[in-house]
């Protein structure tokens, strides 16, 4: 495939791709499920290729228009930035085709061309090169998951995706700011020769302040994530996905991105904040999970609490920055798969009962035998049980916390995959049994059971994945001394 194809400039078509699929569901919706369904599988296997030319010849560069940094824009693509490319293909693969069966009519017309625009956007964010086009490519991304957010259309819907357009309106100003204060103080937004120029100052500590609060509140980390729980309440079971896999990704991707190349010499002290947050979080979204009495956002608070394994890995890396950095950009991918197949799932049983009460889920193991088994692989991986994904990132973090002596974080994550079982159980509980009031079944795709239950077995079988995925990731060496390109 490398001799064939190895000239395709592959970065610049995973943004081209579904940017014309979109175009072509908005101009012609009679062709979107097909549109759609086309441009998933087209995207997954130039992603396919974008790695074969990362594993024959290294970090991949590509100056847009044959002008590169610092006076054009330039695309970059080592192994995090490939890892992320390929959880986004999958994840977008599976809810792709749950989405093939479960839009109908207006809603159909109105999710492909938005779900494909967020397909773009999130792929040209995990390509950027510069700090300029990663605020861009951010903006995007909000608009459209607001849009989507919002397109049932009710009281509660149109309030949460409100509530979600202003705050991620919000984060993004914040982070906008920031890149003016770098560009105006070193002359430029490249984040290869930022990584040099840059050096303690207040312009940097202020830069560093805006944009590191920007990108919490767009993560939804504790206690800035009052509008992940409304968004997802209203919003289809396939934008609740893609929220919660992908969409809060993007930003701990370029938090993750700015503080390995640009602020790593400088936040040491705001990698203990980021440790305590994190840890805040794990606690109050996991008990907050477990009060919880509809499955929905039940699913919405598990995603919170599992946010802050993510960041309790900033204070862990100072001792052990590789085996960190490699256990964190596991998780992610391991809790967006997991996460996904929860919100899928959880969208059967709606579909089913035509409610997501947790107590009256009426014999659903038995009625929808797929779907609950999706629900309980997924949550072995969200509560870090061998042998799935989670287990191998939190075993990972858990022994970095271990041999550093920091107690404290490794009593957190083990509460946590308690309080994570708990709530994992609770649902699973409740589908063996009878509800108290009857209701009429409605009938659910074959096609939505297997989305979910493929990706929730994505996630397990991530755990016997460790050595390729960890060794992919070390492509250009992005946890360790960047290349800098002058």
């Amino acid at each position: 495939m490398v001799g064939v194809f190895g000239d395709i400039p592959w970065a610049v078509v995973l943004i081209l791709l579904p940017l014309t699929g979109g175009m072509i569901c908005f101009l012609w919706p009679g062709m979107a499920k097909l549109a759609g369904a086309v441009t998933a599988i087209a995207v997954s296997l130039s992603v396919a290729g974008l790695g074969c030319q990362l594993l024959a010849h290294g970090v991949y560069h590509h100056a847009v228009g044959g002008w590169g940094a610092p006076l054009g824009i330039d695309l970059t693509a080592d192994g995090l930035s490939l890892l992320m490319l390929a959880t986004t293909a999958l994840v977008g693969l599976g809810i792709t085709v749950y989405s093939l069966a479960y839009f109908h009519g207006e809603d159909m017309v109105r999710f492909w061309p938005l779900w494909l625009f967020l397909l773009a956007a999130l792929n040209a964010l995990f390509l950027a090169a510069d700090i300029f086009n990663l605020y861009v490519t951010l903006e995007l991304i909000g608009l459209a998951a607001v849009a989507l957010a919002a397109m049932p259309g009710g009281r509660d819907a149109l309030s949460g995706a409100m509530r979600y357009l202003l705050t991620t309106l919000l984060g993004s100003l914040a982070y906008l700011f920031g890149v003016a204060l770098l560009y105006h103080g070193f002359g430029s937004a490249d984040i290869a020769i930022l990584a040099v120029r840059v050096e303690s100052s207040a312009v940097v500590w202020a830069a560093l302040g805006l944009m590191g609060a920007g990108l919490l509140l767009k993560t939804a980390l504790f206690p800035l994530h009052f509008w992940l729980p409304p968004a997802h309440a209203s919003a289809p079971a396939p934008v609740s996905a893609l929220l919660s896999a992908l969409v809060v990704k993007a930003s701990f991707y370029i938090l993750l991105r700015l503080w390995l190349t640009i602020f790593n010499s400088l936040a040491g002290e705001v990698d203990e904040l980021f440790g305590l947050l994190g840890a805040a979080a794990i606690i109050w979204g996991s008990i907050q999970a477990l009060r919880q009495p509809r499955l929905k956002l039940l699913v919405a608070y598990s995603t919170v609490a599992q946010i802050g394994y993510l960041f309790i890995a900033f204070p862990l890396a100072a001792g052990a920055a590789a085996s960190v950095w490699g256990a964190t950009a596991y998780l992610a991918i391991s809790h967006a798969l997991a996460k996904a197949a929860m919100f899928l799932a959880a969208g059967n049983l709606l579909h089913f009962g035509g409610h997501d009460r947790i107590i009256d889920m009426d014999r659903v193991v038995q009625r929808l035998p797929l779907t609950a088994g999706a629900f309980a692989l997924a949550g072995v991986s969200i509560m870090g049980l061998p042998p799935s994904g989670g287990f191998i990132g939190k075993w990972l973090l858990l022994e970095a916390a271990v041999i550093q002596g920091r107690w404290d974080l490794a009593a957190v994550m083990i509460l946590g995959g308690l309080l994570a079982a708990a709530y994992v159980f609770k649902v699973l509980g409740y589908a063996f049994t009878a509800a108290s009031v009857s209701h009429e079944p409605q009938f659910v795709s074959a096609r939505m059971e297997w989305s979910a239950l493929l990706l929730a077995s994505g996630a397990i079988l991530l755990g016997f994945l460790a050595p390729s995925v960890l060794s992919l990731v070390d492509i250009g060496s992005p946890f360790g001394i960047m290349e800098v390109r002058p």
